[in-house]
């Protein structure tokens, strides 16, 4: 039987500090994972009872954009603030789970919203550009989608990379443990692209804040929002299906969600209006995602760069 320390990974980092930091981190995934789901999640709220109550600020944020967004009063807001909270200190505690969620899961912790959208999905022939959100249980739908397509197949989640070595080869090696590649989100066309025309998938994380050369304004809950446009622009050179896809965190497990796809290769008009197009599709599927929970999305965020 393979060892657990056998999995740790120092390629990425050189420093003696880092190391440690790195060895610190194993030690608490680990921790997390032989805690399990049920008493990790409890951890996970209770850290977010501290952060609500110290993070005064973000708190104010989190609750006006709710209510703004949602219109609707300040004190049902207050309610989903505190559960979006919670939500995104479990999402932490899932980077942890990462190796023990899968496919194999499908009908005891995972349940499939639409199996017949699902079945077409897995079965799909074509460059799939998944476009999720931080949205429920983000880190572990990276580790599903590791498992949809052989090996011959690419998978790739593209992310924002995290100024610590460290911390980025942890969760990379933790996002990659079932098939998936981990790769920043800058300088990463050329790499999408040959995996895209090898028929492969890659995720995206679609609702960042985005610099204004790399984005368009695009109405999201009916205000405007700087909307990236990096994977709209890459899906449409690879004639890729944006394919809409969510893992919302249930009481009992975990609900896997999709939306029907967006082909572009049957997109009309000039190559500003086919991004412009599909990147309203994938704000657009973000929105009725969070709209079915408003609790477990990332308002924490501040996604309009706003002040209250």
């Amino acid at each position: 039987m393979k060892k657990e320390h056998e999995d740790i990974n120092f390629s990425e980092i050189t420093t003696i500090t880092q190391k440690i930091q790195y060895g610190s981190l194993y030690f608490l995934g680990a921790t997390i994972r032989f805690l399990g789901t049920k008493i990790s999640y409890a951890i996970a709220d209770f850290l977010a009872f501290f952060a609500w109550h110290l993070l005064r600020k973000r708190q104010k944020l989190t609750i006006h954009s709710i209510a703004e967004h949602l219109h609707i009063g300040y004190y049902d807001a207050k309610i989903i603030a505190y559960k979006s909270f919670q939500s995104t200190f479990r999402s932490f505690t899932e980077i942890g789970l990462t190796k023990d969620f899968g496919i194999e899961l499908t009908g005891k912790k995972l349940f499939i919203k639409d199996p017949e959208l699902w079945k077409r999905f897995q079965e799909c022939d074509r460059p799939i550009v998944a476009a999720t959100g931080h949205y429920g249980s983000w880190e572990l739908l990276a580790s599903l989608l590791g498992q949809v397509f052989p090996k011959e197949r690419p998978r790739i989640v593209v992310v924002r990379k995290y100024p610590n070595p460290a911390v980025h080869q942890f969760i990379a090696d933790q996002r990659e443990a079932k098939g998936a590649s981990m790769i920043g989100h800058r300088a990463v066309a050329t790499s999408v692209l040959r995996a895209l025309r090898k028929k492969g998938l890659v995720a995206f994380l679609i609702d960042h804040k985005s610099h204004s050369h790399e984005s368009y304004c695009i109405p999201f809950f009916d205000d405007e929002a700087r909307v990236n446009i990096g994977p709209a622009l890459l899906a449409i050179r690879a004639e890729a299906l944006i394919w809409p896809i969510f893992l919302e965190r249930l009481e009992n497990g975990y609900m896997l969600h999709l939306q029907e796809p967006l082909d572009t290769k049957n997109l009309k008009g000039t190559s500003e209006q086919k991004i412009k197009t599909s990147a309203a599709f994938y704000t657009k599927a973000m929105e009725k995602q969070i709209l079915q929970n408003p609790c477990q999305w990332f308002w924490i965020h501040n996604r309009w760069d706003k002040k209250y």
